[in-house]
């Protein structure tokens, strides 16, 4: 057993990773994801399926991958923040104009997600998390479409580096994994964890640069070439704060214990979101 949540279950057994999606999951957008793994444009960015999505559980997909070896949390000093800015780049760089049917990147629903949690969990703090939410965007929170020219490029719509396999597992390259929220959005949504986390302390800012200017170096379209990034990284990164903090307060409390001292830095940053004038999200709003 890798993983047992509610939102899925994967196992493994020997070379074989085998995933039973949530259910109600969407069948025919998750063939739609598993469809662009398996693309030859995407060889060498996204771990390629064994098979397309079947359902062998009663009401529940389930999807079939190799196994490669993740991230190793242990070693967070070799944590692959280059790397995984150049398959980024890489995927947002690829045309989906042949891959019909794709639905759009999961994002901004991830994010309206934790928050509707928050509100059913009755969350001490939530009042804090929400103010901060009231200020984004209809289009973070997942309300509208999204305006961004870029709004139709491909995206991997969860990143973060448990994203990560190595495969062949012993001596292969990085690729991407889970194509849960794979889809078509605003490129700056793959970037927005960690300039989020970057913004509220949580990644070192040697970290953070050494990402963005691998990203940029690999031509990724999310942001200007050079200059400042944040125009673009901005809201994106506030829902992301938004979604991290909400996330931690029904955790903490299903747990019955205080936030530790990274909740609480996501915690706080939204403090701060919620004190900044509106005025300050007239670039991004237009």
């Amino acid at each position: 057993m890798l993983a047992e949540r509610a939102d899925g279950v994967v196992v493994r057994h020997q070379g074989v990773v085998a995933k039973a999606h949530a259910l109600g999951t969407d069948s025919a957008g998750l063939a739609a994801r598993v469809a662009v793994a398996a693309h030859p444009a995407l060889a060498g960015i996204l771990l390629p399926p064994l098979m397309p999505p079947t359902e062998r559980l009663p009401g529940r997909a389930v999807t079939a991958w190799p196994y490669g070896t993740p991230v190793n949390p242990a070693e967070p000093d070799a944590a692959p923040w280059e790397e995984a800015a150049q398959l980024l780049a890489r995927l947002h760089r690829v045309d989906p104009a042949d891959m019909g049917g794709l639905p759009p990147m999961r994002g901004p629903a991830k994010a309206a997600r934790a928050v509707a949690r928050m509100r059913a969990a009755n969350s001490p703090g939530a009042a804090e998390v929400l103010r901060a939410w009231a200020r984004l965007p209809a289009w973070a929170r997942d309300e509208a479409p999204v305006p961004a020219p870029d709004a139709r490029r491909l995206c991997h719509g969860d990143l973060h580096l448990g994203q990560l396999v190595r495969h062949p597992a012993d001596r292969g390259d990085w690729l991407l994994i889970d194509v849960d929220d794979l889809g078509l959005g605003d490129p700056a949504w793959d970037l927005a964890r960690p300039a989020a986390w970057y913004a509220a302390g949580l990644l070192a800012p040697d970290v953070w640069s050494r990402f963005l200017g691998s990203y940029r170096a690999a031509g990724g379209p999310a942001v200007r070439p050079e200059g400042d990034p944040w125009p673009e990284l901005d809201v994106p990164a506030r829902a992301l704060t938004v979604q991290t903090a909400a996330l931690a307060l029904v955790k903490s409390a299903a747990e019955n214990r205080d936030l530790d001292d990274a909740e609480r830095l996501m915690f706080d940053a939204c403090a701060r979101i919620a004190s900044l004038p509106t005025e300050l999200w007239s670039t991004t709003t237009s």
